[in-house]
């Protein structure tokens, strides 16, 4: 909201009619010891006017030449789509518990189910997770529970997944008895090898973890990976870039049977930065495991006069059934954000959203080509990447980002701490948004700091 209207004398009257004397008696029922008391670390409060001035001088440290990616891209936005999703009728609407006075909340759910089954070739999809990193750990939670030829909560993690959807994923999961084995990659390749599953054969594990494409932006052998875990009794849980998906094989079809769970983050289908968020997660599965499946599902029924309408048809959380059968906790998500996805996908459709993705894979390749030629710089991984890759630098990865930043490029993540085998390497990242002179800009740029 831009202001918050209620004067001293509003709330005076407001808690006078509820018969409370104070704000804070409002919140009597929680013991002295659970509240945080004084909010020692916030500063002064600011007027109106400071902090405007303040959020345009952050806005203003905002717009370096960016080529930094690592779970958040910068993709083109239609104007239409936060023009539509600005709207009172969809920015302020909340969870639909009343399908009477929600249809239009409901159908742009149950559209947008449909495109991400559709995008991802599975057959259920649920109306969204806070972010990528929980939905996968939604997903292993789901995995575990549904893999009835499993006895284990065992579950095998690539190095090769995004470090901070491992971390996150851990903190969830791991006061639920929840464990996992981290897999090698291949040191040549940026991916997880096969000879790496061999010591696992024949182990009782719940599920094997697959991304596609890794956190170096390597793709993966996704194929005999997926066949693998299914002779081994796991589920196959891929976590996937839906803007990849356009010119990638979905899930739906890895291997022979498909994969069983597919989690990922939807930022990139119509949210922007915004300096780190909101974002939202998207979960799909199998037909046979949507009893499963956390959060809410939309379906679309007829009424008494035969009319097309729309409900909440599987709702199998916390506020809906007692708190010890629900399968996850999981309330009010980010319904904003997929109703933008919702927009972007139905404004771009599928020629549209695969042009992006062809445009971002050959930025990729132009970008690696060009910085490659400048001398000490080197590709670090053989395989074939979507939209992000790995370079060596030959000197300290931290002080050449510096260098780049001050000439006006965001050059990209630093591997060192995450992944200190691979030296100074950097993660660099090329969407739809750069073009040509762009990519020279951040060659000719790196070869000055160099």
């Amino acid at each position: 909201m831009s202001f918050i209207p209620h004067t001293p004398d509003d709330i005076r009257a407001m808690l006078n009619a509820i018969g409370v004397s104070t704000l804070d008696a409002l919140f009597d029922e929680i013991p002295p010891a659970l509240r945080i008391g004084e909010l020692l670390a916030l500063p002064e409060a600011l007027s109106e006017g400071q902090i405007s001035r303040l959020m345009a001088e952050r806005a203003a440290e905002s717009q370096p030449l960016c080529f930094l990616g690592a779970g958040a891209y910068e993709h083109h936005i239609p104007a239409a789509v936060w023009d539509i999703a600005g709207r009172g009728e969809f920015y302020s609407a909340y969870t639909p518990y009343q399908p009477e006075a929600s249809q239009g909340t409901l159908q742009v759910l149950y559209e947008y189910q449909s495109m991400m089954t559709g995008l991802t070739g599975m057959a259920v999809s649920n109306a969204s997770l806070y972010d990528g990193a929980s939905a996968l750990a939604e997903a292993l939670l789901m995995a575990v529970r549904a893999n009835r030829k499993s006895k284990s909560k065992r579950v095998l993690m690539p190095r090769t997944l995004h470090p901070l959807y491992r971390r996150t994923a851990h903190t969830i999961v791991h006061n639920q008895g929840i464990e996992w084995v981290e897999l090698p990659y291949d040191p040549a390749g940026g991916h997880t090898p096969m000879e790496a599953l061999a010591p696992y054969a024949g182990q009782d594990f719940a599920a094997l973890v697959i991304p596609q494409p890794n956190f170096f932006g390597v793709l993966e052998d996704v194929e005999a990976l997926t066949d693998w875990a299914h002779r081994q009794n796991m589920l196959a849980v891929a976590v996937v870039n839906p803007t990849a998906l356009a010119i990638l094989q979905p899930p739906g079809v890895w291997g022979v049977t498909g994969a069983d769970i597919v989690c990922g983050d939807g930022q990139s289908l119509g949210a922007p930065l915004s300096s780190g968020g909101p974002y939202f997660g998207f979960l799909c599965c199998r037909q046979e495991l949507v009893r499963q499946m956390p959060g809410r599902l939309v379906g679309r029924t007829v009424d008494l006069d035969g009319k097309p309408g729309f409900t909440l048809t599987l709702q199998a959380r916390e506020q809906h059934i007692r708190r010890s059968k629900a399968t996850s906790n999981i309330c009010t998500n980010q319904g904003l954000m997929v109703t933008a996805a919702t927009l972007y996908l139905s404004l771009l459709g599928p020629q549209g959203l695969e042009q992006v993705a062809a445009t971002c894979h050959a930025n990729i390749r132009a970008l690696v080509e060009s910085l490659t030629q400048i001398p000490g710089v080197s590709r670090s991984f053989n395989r074939p990447v979507f939209h992000e890759a790995v370079v060596q630098l030959p000197r300290l990865a931290r002080e050449v980002l510096d260098e780049l930043l001050k000439r006006g490029i965001l050059g990209g993540f630093d591997l060192s701490s995450e992944y200190p085998e691979l030296g100074d390497a950097l993660l660099v990242c090329a969407t739809e948004t750069r073009n040509a002179a762009d990519l020279q800009q951040y060659a000719e740029a790196l070869a000055g700091v160099l």
